[in-house]
Parts: C-alpha cells; structure tokens; sequence
C-alpha cells in the first residue's frame, strides 16, 4: 500500500507563477471557460503584486513540488446593503454586507478527493476569523456543482447571482458565509 502524497500549504509568490497558472488553466479547460492572460487572469501572473502587495492574501498546495491547489482571501471596506442580499457597488453586483472573499479556489482533477479543498477553504475562512472580518462573499461558476456543496458544508448560502465579467460572460451564484 503505498503512502498517501504529503501535501504543504504556503503562501504563494511569484516562483509558483508557472504551477499557479497551470493549476487554474487545467480547471478552466475541463469546463471549457475561456483563458485570458491579459485580463480576467492576470492576477494569476503575478500573485504578489495582485493579492499580497495589495494586503490580501494568496495560498498554493504543493505535492512533491507541484502546485496542486489555489486559492485567495481578498479584503475590503464593507459592502453595502443588509446581509442575505445582493448590493450594486461601483456598477457591480456585490453580496451585501461582504468584508472579505474568498478566490481562485482551484484543484488540479488529479489532486480531488483528498480534501484538499476542504482544507484550503477551513484556511482562507480561519485567516478572515484572524482578522476579524464578519462576513466572507464567494462568486461561483454555476457549473461548479462540487465547490457549492463545499461551500454549503461551511453553512454558505445562495443570496443572488451575476453575469462574471470573464470572457465567457459566465453565470455566478453568490454566496454568503458568515464568519
């Protein structure tokens, strides 16, 4: 029987550039979501401009030097509206009464089943505890069935959805989790 992988979650930095960018890429093409390196992932090139030089966070799993698992915690002033809606800020729809969000949670197909998000998630919600947020906002690809179930487990809600503005100009659910 052979021993099961060890797994390391770390902060990123832009050395996991080329993994972080596969991980998300290899997702997005077995849901057959566009990829554009210019706009709607460009954070993913550069993870320390975007996330940690911005004050939020950013987090990879690593087996045996491969980066199997992404994901980030945002920070933000508080958005509007009551909690269990959504808000309109800046022209954008907003889960109402959101401090933080969770992003990128992303998990290479081969790495699945292992409670790998499961444990990404527990992290980016503990990290928000940490810092005394109050209510964490999570935008979520309607065909993402798995991610909602997981996100349902750590008592999210539904409370509206969007059109992302990814190229594919995909339908979100948002959820609300609170903290």
């Amino acid at each position: 029987m052979a021993d099961a992988p060890v797994v390391t979650i770390r902060p990123a930095t832009n050395a996991d550039t080329d993994g972080i960018v596969e991980t998300v890429r290899e997702v997005f093409e077995e849901y057959g979501f566009a990829w554009d390196e210019d706009d709607y992932c460009a954070d993913l090139y550069d993870v320390e401009k975007h996330y940690v030089g911005a004050g939020h966070r950013f987090w990879v799993a690593v087996v045996d030097g491969l980066v199997v698992g992404t994901v980030g915690l945002e920070f933000f002033e508080k958005v509007g509206g009551d909690p269990g809606g959504v808000f309109i800020q800046e022209g954008k729809v907003r889960v109402a009464g959101a401090d933080c969000s969770l992003e990128r949670l992303y998990v290479r197909p081969t790495a699945r089943g292992q409670g790998l998000g499961r444990a990404l998630t527990e992290l980016v919600i503990n990290e928000a505890h940490d810092r005394n947020r109050e209510a964490m906002e999570i935008w979520s690809d309607k065909k993402l069935e798995d991610a909602h179930r997981l996100y349902g487990k750590f008592g999210a809600t539904v409370v509206g959805e969007r059109i992302c503005d990814d190229p594919d100009e995909s339908p979100e659910w948002g959820m609300l989790l609170l903290l």
